[in-house]
């Protein structure tokens, strides 16, 4: 029986600002690859660098296992790994390296490797998989296996040719997802993400994807592997994982880390009515679009079903930025949606863009007002992030330097010419956060004065917050207005 020992190469200490959030989700792309090669006779083992310290750490799991094959396969579905960053990089590289001397076959699946395939050949390995992978990798190894030298006729696959990278056209995408066998969890250390999430959180949280790919035409969205496309599994498929994983793991949250949840018409209330059916009550965090979520149906099958939070890219309060991102909605959509989920009890969260090509001062004006307005539960804020494959890095790209990735998330450098400087984009980053949490707490302080009887010690503390955000964000405010003023 031939062996592959799978990794992948997000180290969460290697990513300061989630080492401290502390809320990992083990490599659900990792786990469907390898719940597919084990169904086809492979022995599968699973060296999982989100706890780990360095990349030799691989070193004692290739002595106990002597894989044939290493993979070093990335979760597609999760948008950390989507962000390229070049601290995951240079340690996917090392184990490359350190599983080659070893004599592996060394294969590399990820958003990264898609993008730079020339670049991880030359770092030792022997294969780069473009795009969707699982069946690709299944087609490789079986050819390896069997002796084939040439591997011309598998599609979606980079290697070096007499030296020189060649690639083959890339593979159809998998529509039946009901197909793939349900992900190897057995392989994680289940207990250690246990532990980290209720020491963070106080809870237990799990990933789980119901659909690949997305439709949409976001000009900034790198999609490298899934691509501009949805399939959707059986909402009956996913509530037999949703079972599996209450009943092994006792998981008390799913964040379902679909690009696009629900989309398809009728599957959202499909699987409300299945849930309750089973007498399974589960909550869950989605991502969406305001457009999908201007709709009372779709938001009250939502709630039905469990959905506690939503996080929809809002992305600016400006409408002439959103056009120009193509997002294909409305900053009154935006307003509609918030407002439904808020009236079914769920928590809308915004992602939130800066530094967009042609933004100005007034369009950053209007989306501070946008959120103070709203006042979503949660915001995620970045700058404009230029990936290879999309209409906005090929905007920009005369731009870029060495420079053009973020080696950690919380990096938010700048990379191209704009309107303002990078040091301008990371004093609004702060300002902006202490302003959004000052209006939180006056909102609650007027709450509490209207029904004091209400108070409980979370809510007071919230309120009285506001004596701390409202001078900070004055402060904050302050360095801004010189950085305005020094640019001119």
């Amino acid at each position: 029986m031939k062996s592959i020992l799978f990794s992948h190469s997000y180290f969460l200490r290697f990513d300061p600002k989630q080492w401290q959030l502390g809320q990992p989700y083990p490599p659900l792309g990792t786990l469907y690859a390898a719940a597919l090669m084990r169904e086809n006779g492979y022995k599968v083992s699973l060296f999982d660098t989100m706890f780990a310290s360095r990349p030799e750490e691989v070193a004692p799991y290739i002595d106990k296992s002597k894989p044939d094959f290493f993979v070093i396969y990335d979760d597609g579905f999760n948008y950390l790994t989507k962000m390229c960053l070049t601290n995951m990089r240079e340690a996917a590289f090392d184990m490359c390296k350190l599983a080659k001397a070893n004599g592996c076959t060394v294969i590399v699946s990820s958003s990264d490797s898609t993008d730079r395939y020339a670049e991880y050949l030359a770092q030792g390995a022997d294969f780069v998989i473009i795009g969707e992978a699982e069946h690709t990798l299944l087609e490789l190894t079986e050819q390896i296996e069997r002796g084939f030298g040439d591997h011309s006729g598998v599609l979606g696959l980079a290697w070096l040719k007499d030296g020189v990278p060649v690639k083959t056209p890339g593979r159809p995408v998998l529509k039946e997802l009901d197909s793939m066998p349900l992900p190897a969890w057995d392989l994680v250390d289940m207990e250690q993400y246990r532990q980290t999430w209720l020491k963070s959180a106080g809870y237990f949280s799990l990933n789980m994807s119901t659909t690949r790919g997305c439709p949409f035409k976001c000009n900034w969205c790198a999609k490298p592997i899934y691509g501009n496309r949805y399939n959707s599994r059986s909402p009956e498929n996913v509530v037999k994982e949703i079972k599996l994983l209450k009943e092994r793991y006792q998981m008390d949250h799913i964040w379902f880390c679909d690009d696009i949840f629900g989309l398809k018409p009728g599957w959202v209330q499909e699987l409300a009515l299945l849930l309750q059916a089973e007498d399974i009550k589960i909550r869950f965090k989605i991502q969406s679009r305001a457009d999908l979520l201007a709709h009372p149906e779709i938001v009250e099958a939502l709630a039905a079903a469990g959905c506690e939070n939503v996080w929809i890219g809002a992305e600016s309060g400006s409408q002439k930025i959103l056009d120009a991102m193509d997002k294909g909605i409305t900053v009154e959509q935006i307003r509609e949606a918030t407002a439904l989920m808020k009236e079914q009890g769920i928590k809308p969260s915004f992602f939130i863009q800066f530094g967009y090509p042609g933004e100005k001062k007034d369009d950053i004006r209007l989306t501070i007002n946008m959120i103070n307005e709203l006042l979503p539960f949660e915001i995620g804020i970045s700058v404009s992030y230029p990936l290879p494959g999309t209409v906005f890095y090929d905007r920009v790209k005369t731009d870029l330097k060495k420079k053009t990735n973020w080696t950690d998330s919380d990096e938010m450098a700048l990379m191209f010419h704009n309107t303002f400087p990078p040091s301008y984009y990371k004093q609004l980053h702060r300002y902006v956060h202490q302003n959004y949490h000052k209006h939180l707490a006056k909102n609650g302080l007027e709450k509490l004065l209207k029904q004091p009887l209400a108070v409980t010690p979370q809510t007071l503390r919230k309120a009285l917050s506001v004596f701390y955000h409202a001078p900070a964000t004055f402060i904050e405010g302050l360095k801004l207005k010189k950085l305005e003023e020094a640019i001119g």
